[in-house]
C-alpha cells in the first residue's frame, strides 16, 4: 500500500476502489492529506478504454456542532452552484485520482478539517 494520505482514514480510502457506479446527483468526498471536503457529483462518462471519469462539484458544508478545534466535527452539506469543479479518472488499481493525487469515494459526503496544521 502506497502512502498518499496523512490520516488513516484518509490513507484506506486512497486505496479503495469505487465499488458502485456513481450517478449524477450522487454525494461524493474528496480525500486530501489529512482533510476531506464534500461533492455532489455533475457528470459520469466513460472513456473510448472504458475507464470511468466522474466530474464533481464542492458542496457547501456549514459546521452543525459547538465542538471548536476538535476532530470531533458535523456538518450538513448544500448543493453549491458555484462551488469548485474536479474531475477524477479511474486508475489501473480502479481508485478514482485527480491530477493532484486526491481521492474521490462516491456514495457518502464527508466533511473534515485536520487544525494540525
Amino acid at each position: 500500500m502506497k502512502l498518499l494520505q496523512g490520516s488513516l482514514i484518509n490513507c484506506i480510502a486512497d486505496n479503495t476502489a469505487q465499488k458502485q457506479m456513481p450517478k449524477v446527483g450522487d454525494g461524493a468526498t474528496i480525500f486530501s492529506w489529512t482533510d476531506r471536503c464534500a461533492a455532489t457529483v455533475i457528470g459520469v462518462r466513460k472513456t473510448a478504454g472504458g475507464k470511468l471519469v466522474v466530474t464533481v462539484q464542492r458542496d457547501l458544508p456549514k459546521r452543525v456542532d459547538t465542538n471548536g478545534m476538535s476532530e470531533a466535527q458535523k456538518y450538513t452539506f448544500t448543493p453549491n452552484p458555484e462551488g469548485a469543479i474536479d474531475i477524477f479518472k479511474e486508475k489501473k488499481d480502479g481508485v478514482l485520482r485527480n491530477n493532484c493525487s486526491q481521492t474521490l469515494l462516491v456514495g457518502h459526503r464527508d466533511e473534515y478539517y485536520d487544525f494540525s496544521f
